[in-house]
């Protein structure tokens, strides 16, 4: 069987090319990590790639376990599939002893207290929400690899300290991070660039450890890791870039879609491969996706694929509802998730996505009022959550002791000896909380292969909690758009449509409301089957108005639907 199999003609074309700079534009939805993980597969079965020669770049912790999970499942082990941050730490780790004669600087743990510190010894008193917006201009002016006296140039003020102020307290605060030897999360790729540059025997060491570079999500890289990624490629070609720049949604934190859409300029010598075949969403959500994106920069123009099964029982749909307050708004979602559920919808099925973590409070409430059970995504880990954390530990030790009952009664009664019950308690606390999480790991037992004992669950529950490989619970889904990207959901619920939320308030200028128009791109490709967009015309508090990417997606597109059908509407 070849790594190729399975592959459609577009994914088959991109996969084949092992050599030489390779751009792979990926629409949402259009398998790209199928298409990395057996791009790399192929080079190792054909002999063109050894394992622990490559490197796979991405974004996060979750991304990079995910990589490193599916090439397992392909029989490809050793590949280093890791965050920049964790390439260039393990770097440093491994040459500054033998430059430095001494242990490299440990890591920061807290920004901001180290910058209250510094503020301490220039005698100045920020309070914590300068704090916080000072360490996030401090985190981007070091990934766009510009100077304090740059910065200080340019005049921007944070609260009520001018640019010179911010200044100053930025130098404070290096020079406490110096003489304490220690570094922040952006001095490591810094430290690690400037390694390589100033080291040729470190440099040399590098390219030869690692001969090919893949690098997912290609358009949120920040200039200085994009030089990084110059350094560890040397004057060698073998990179392959995959990434969609309509997904752009971190210019705030440094990312440059332009390395993507210059990618081929950069390269006159790279293979481009383009993937429009979507196989996540139904037509009309991705009529809207393309509709909302038309004509921007780098835009690829979905289209389903015709393997996607249209369903008898949810009819696929895609829709704007207008309520007349925020109130209204939440609970008209709520009774119609309610309603969904009552159909026969599972709860993990269902998403709602709003800009804002301050929208998801009235949501909560509503949907506990239902009788709905949800999660904020972005809250605490799933692993590292007590209730798992115990339930992980109980397995472990159940694993050496006799079992007196065959596996999946086992893992019920430790679990039950834990509190759980076969009866969730209400929504909408932590009792709820806890029973979902332990819930799920019962879900996860169930799911189990047929020969699984207690300590090959308890073994996976391990290797999951470490590549952060974390179960679905069985609640609906509240998610900032941030967050959302890269997950679906069947069934997508889009609130806050109107300007001021989606565009949010303070985003001015071309290039912040481009930035906002590629959010609500990302939210609306999060859906499969259905795709609500719902705004509040807030009479109570003087009235909104639609968000302008309503109006660009066009009423043709996108069904108007009143309130008054959202729950009959909603089936299955």
């Amino acid at each position: 069987m070849s790594a190729l199999d399975g592959l459609d003609e577009r994914q088959r074309e991109a996969a084949s090319v092992l050599r030489g700079p390779v751009a792979v534009l990926a629409g949402a939805g259009t398998g790209k990590t199928r298409v990395i993980t057996h791009r790399i597969a192929h080079g190792v079965e054909t002999g063109a790639y050894s394992p622990s020669r490559v490197m796979a770049v991405t974004f996060t912790a979750k991304a990079a376990g995910e990589l490193r999970g599916r090439l397992r499942r392909l029989g490809v082990e050793g590949v280093a599939a890791r965050t920049f941050h964790a390439a260039a730490l393990a770097q440093l780790g491994f040459f500054w002893p033998s430059l430095a004669g001494a242990p490299a600087p440990a890591i920061v743990d807290n920004k901001v207290r180290l910058l209250a510190q510094a503020a301490d010894l220039l005698r100045i008193r920020p309070d914590k929400a300068t704090l916080r917006d000072i360490a996030s201009a401090i985190e981007w002016r070091k990934v766009a690899m510009i100077s304090i006296d740059e910065a200080a140039q340019r005049g921007r003020s944070i609260g009520r300290f001018d640019a010179t102020q911010v200044a100053d307290l930025s130098r404070a605060y290096e020079t406490l991070k110096d003489d304490r030897h220690q570094l922040d999360f952006e001095d490591v790729l810094l430290a690690c660039a400037g390694m390589l540059e100033a080291e040729p025997r470190v440099a040399a060491a590098v390219h030869e450890q690692y001969r090919h570079f893949t690098v997912d999500e290609f358009q949120d890289v920040s200039p200085l890791q994009h030089r990084l990624l110059e350094l560890w490629l040397g004057d060698r070609g073998d990179l392959c870039v995959v990434g969609d720049a309509s997904q752009t949604i971190y210019s705030f934190a440094g990312a440059d879609q332009r390395y993507l859409l210059e990618f081929e300029r950069r390269h006159p010598d790279a293979t481009v491969v383009r993937l429009e075949t979507n196989y996540r969403s139904a037509e009309p959500v991705l009529q809207v996706a393309n509709a909302l994106m038309h004509g921007r920069p780098g835009a690829l123009e979905l289209a389903a694929a015709p393997a996607n099964p249209p369903s008898d029982e949810v009819a696929e749909t895609a829709s704007v509802i207008a309520f007349d307050s925020d109130a209204e708004e939440a609970r008209g979602v709520a009774s119609a998730i309610a309603a969904r559920i009552a159909a026969g919808a599972p709860a993990e099925q269902i998403a709602v996505l709003y800009r804002a973590h301050s929208q998801s409070g009235a949501l909560l409430q509503a949907l506990a009022a239902s009788g709905v059970a949800a999660t904020v995504l972005g809250g605490r880990r799933f692993f590292d959550m007590p209730e798992v954390r115990q339930a992980v530990q109980a397995l472990r030790a159940a694993a050496v002791a006799p079992q007196q009952h065959s596996f999946l009664p086992a893992v019920r009664d430790v679990l039950r000896g834990l509190g759980y019950t076969d009866e969730p308690p209400e929504a909408g606390g932590a009792l709820r909380d806890a029973w979902e999480a332990r819930r799920a790991v019962l879900r996860l037992a169930e799911d189990a292969p047929a020969e699984a004992s207690m300590r090959t669950f308890a073994d996976d529950l391990f290797a999951r909690a470490k590549d952060q490989h974390e179960p679905v619970l069985s609640t609906v889904t509240l998610s900032t758009l941030h967050a959302a990207k890269g997950l679906e959901w069947p069934h997508v619920y889009l609130i806050g449509c109107s300007e001021g939320l989606l565009p949010i308030s303070y985003a001015s200028g071309f290039d912040a409301i481009d930035e906002e128009r590629r959010l609500a791109y990302v939210g609306i490709t999060r859906a499969a089957r259905t795709l609500t967009m719902t705004w509040s015309r807030d009479a109570d508090r003087g009235g909104r108005r639609p968000s302008r990417f309503l109006g660009e997606i066009g009423s043709r597109t996108l069904r108007e639907t009143p309130p008054s059908a959202m729950i009959g509407a909603r089936r299955g």
